[in-house]
């Protein structure tokens, strides 16, 4: 695949989102913004969120929700690129935001669930009744580490709950072609499991921890997922770490992977009249990629 570098000088990037006019919406985690990179690669800042803004989605209003995880450290290593470290003193917790794109304002939709507060909310995928699926990844603190979680909330802010799976770092999500499963990458195991969904904001019989649902990997060696999309086949596209790319399961269980110029790859999407356009974001260098992708995209709910 040929990569083309759209944008660089990103703060570590994620949550591209493909729009019609040619542009991407991408978050930068360390810089606290949305920002718009136009097709010829100029960044124009959208909003400023606070926090760590971590993936983001197109709701049915045309809004922007985005996942804040609350805020995150970084480093550069030797070779220039960055990576994120920790948690940073200032960080209170983490929340859902919405963001008015004609306008630029922000507002909190959520921030806790039932009286406990998310932690680290990373990547999210709004179904065809409107709602959306969330991870929280949760948040390291020292030598600690809180559990990751599963969420279902509607967009109007009026209700949300958590699902009964065990997860430790869940990172991105998606949904199949049919809305009939959720995807979820679980970054440290390497994992990508599969949940059956059987109405909105529910998943089947996945509250015994022998049976969890169904599960593809881990991956060999040290390889650790970030961010997904879905191809309009039904195939997972899965950002990967460590072995910077595009890792893409099939269902049946078999794997491929696609190099690309960052080992610290953490989201992909994809766009264009043939949704083969892939824009994938490197988080290392701070670029954002373009690619003829070989499959079409899945096309999103209400994008």
């Amino acid at each position: 695949m040929q990569y083309e570098v759209i944008a660089s000088g990103l703060a570590f990037p994620e949550g591209p989102i493909a729009l019609s006019d040619g542009s991407v919406l991408v978050v930068e985690i360390e810089r606290r913004t949305l920002v718009r990179v136009s097709s010829q690669g100029k960044v124009t800042v959208v909003a400023e969120l606070g926090g760590g803004p971590n993936g983001a989605a197109i709701g049915p209003d045309g809004r922007i929700y985005v996942c804040n995880n609350g805020g995150m450290l970084f480093a550069k290593r030797a070779d220039g690129t960055n990576l994120s470290v920790g948690t940073p003193h200032d960080y209170v917790r983490g929340s859902i935001q919405r963001v008015d794109l004609e306008t630029g304002s922000v507002e909190l939709l959520y921030d806790s669930c039932d009286g406990a507060p998310l932690n680290g909310p990373n990547d999210l995928v709004f179904d065809a009744h409107g709602g959306f699926w969330f991870t929280d990844m949760g948040k390291s603190r020292g030598t600690a580490l809180d559990w990751g979680a599963l969420y279902y909330a509607k967009a109007d802010g009026s209700c949300i709950s958590r699902a009964p799976v065990v997860l430790l770092t869940p990172n991105g999500v998606g949904l199949s072609p049919d809305g009939k499963t959720l995807w979820v990458a679980e970054t440290y195991t390497s994992r990508l499991w599969g949940y059956d969904v059987i109405s909105p904001g529910e998943l089947a019989g996945h509250t015994d921890l022998l049976a969890p649902g169904r599960v593809l990997g881990p991956l060999p060696g040290f390889q650790l997922l970030d961010s997904l999309a879905v191809e309009a086949g039904g195939k997972i596209c899965v950002a990967t770490v460590v072995n910077g790319g595009i890792t893409v399961y099939d269902p049946d269980g078999s794997v491929e992977h696609a190099p690309a110029p960052d080992a610290l790859i953490s989201n992909i999407c994809f766009g264009g009249s043939d949704m083969c356009d892939a824009w994938i974001t490197g988080a290392g260098r701070g670029e954002l990629y373009k690619v003829r992708w070989p499959r079409p995209g899945l096309r999103l709910n209400h994008a």
